[in-house]
């Protein structure tokens, strides 16, 4: 088999074998294929897309180029849930010790954040002690004991998908749904979870800015999931403003810990809880709760939002959160101290000119000042604070009354301010009329 013709068949748009496809998975991973020409073949399936079925045959050679876990000593169904990437989406923290703490296995890989969007490892690691990197056998023995695990990915875990993204962050070539999904669902795969709830990202702060291709690829990655009898399903949700208030890695922890503790959900952002509980009574239906009961699947959601909501009300899901933060040698210690937590040695206020409904906001330039300030990272190797970040105050349809801060910024470094400043400024545009408040579930698709 010659690299050099599979390049030429898919730049034709003519589909790819299975054969042909593992061949260049499996001959990149092991290095016998040079960068430029995976560069090019990526390039040709950017122009020149993917079936179905090559996507699949692509995400499963991933899948398959490293280890993969076995979950099935542990009884009962192992729910996964994985998010494409936002400004401020913390949902994670809190859904998967929320749904274990009514007794479902969740098990989840997590990634660093890249660019304008946190990564849910670099959040956790804010927790003094916290540990990621897990091997398989701590994996299950904390999915057993706690019920919860929340672990960074394994460099042997879908090793194709990070050597191939590595390529595509510096060819151009990342904004490709067959590629985006096959990375996405070649680590899930690998994961060992028996069903997956995905949380698709649609607006400014998101890979996909618009609803139709949020929804090719929603559906895109619900075919490749149910090919392997993983249950799956997506909710589409938007990505025009940050979820919840905090933008940063420990700001964002300390607004998990405010919704988990007892009653907190209650005066928590309004958009943040709607989509906290869409994935998490998800998670409980597609745990198995149900299996058996003749019920409608309205009458199950209702009953998983009252359950989720008993969890959260009488702190059994703050406990949960605890015994996860402590299994992984977290100091648990700032669940106490939370609003001591942010340590930032420059915190400012940022004013916008006029009074006037938020009719609009660029999530994007929240996550870049964010990014700026120090929250983020351009290259992989870039250091972080796990300190800086935005924290913003009004939402989309809400009244700013000029004089108040429209955002907080929190940095160790002083001279990114303005610059930040300037950016938290033109993310906003101003109504003299009322803005409908936007619904964050946009879609859901089974």
């Amino acid at each position: 088999m010659d690299i050099i013709e599979i390049i030429e068949k898919k730049k034709r748009g003519l589909e790819l074998n299975v054969d042909e496809i593992i061949y260049a998975v499996d001959e990149f991973t092991n290095g016998n294929i040079p960068d430029y020409q995976m560069s090019a073949l990526l390039m040709a399936i950017c122009l020149k897309g993917m079936s179905d079925r090559e996507t699949s045959d692509l995400t499963f050679a991933m899948m398959e180029s490293g280890e993969t876990i076995d979950l099935s000593e542990i009884p009962g169904k192992k729910v996964d849930k994985h998010s494409s990437g936002g400004i401020g989406d913390k949902a994670t923290l809190i859904v998967g010790p929320l749904v274990a703490s009514l007794g479902v296995n969740v098990v989840k890989m997590s990634g660093r954040g890249l660019g304008v969007t946190g990564g849910t490892v670099d959040k956790l690691e804010s927790i003094p002690g916290f540990c990621s990197d897990m091997s398989v056998d701590d994996i299950i023995e904390q999915l057993k004991d706690v019920g919860f695990v929340d672990a960074a990915q394994s460099p042997d875990l879908a090793p194709a998908d990070k050597k191939i993204y590595a390529l595509r962050d510096v060819t151009g070539t990342v904004d490709s749904i067959p590629l985006i999904a096959s990375s996405i669902m070649s680590k899930k795969l690998a994961s060992g979870a028996d069903a997956l709830v995905l949380d698709v990202k649609c607006g400014s702060g998101a890979f996909m800015n618009d609803i139709d291709h949020a929804r090719k690829l929603a559906e895109t990655m619900i075919n490749i999931g149910n090919s392997r009898d993983v249950k799956t399903i997506a909710v589409i949700s938007d990505m025009n403003e940050p979820l919840g208030k905090m933008v940063g890695n420990s700001l964002e922890l300390v607004e998990t810990v405010r919704y988990l503790k007892p009653g907190g959900w209650k005066y928590s952002d309004k958009g943040l809880d709607q989509v906290v509980i869409t994935l998490a009574s998800w998670m409980v239906i597609l745990s198995g709760w149900f299996d058996g009961k003749d019920m409608m699947l309205s009458d199950m959601h209702a009953i998983s939002v009252n359950m989720l909501r008993g969890a959260l009300d009488s702190g059994a899901a703050l406990d949960k959160f605890r015994e996860f933060i402590k299994a992984q040698h977290g100091d648990d210690s700032f669940v106490d101290d939370i609003d001591n937590f942010v340590k930032a040695d420059n915190v400012v206020d940022v004013y916008l000119d006029s009074s006037g409904f938020i009719a609009s906001c660029s999530a994007d330039k929240i996550g870049m000042a964010s990014c700026i300030l120090g929250a983020g990272r351009m290259k992989l190797d870039d250091s972080i604070d796990p300190n800086a970040g935005v924290e913003v105050m009004y939402n989309v349809g809400d009244y700013y009354e000029e004089g108040t801060p429209i955002a907080r910024l929190y940095t160790a470094n002083k001279d990114k301010i303005s610059e930040a400043e300037s950016l938290l400024k033109e993310a906003y545009t101003l109504s003299d009329s009322e803005v409908p408040i936007p619904a964050k579930i946009i879609d859901i698709l089974k």
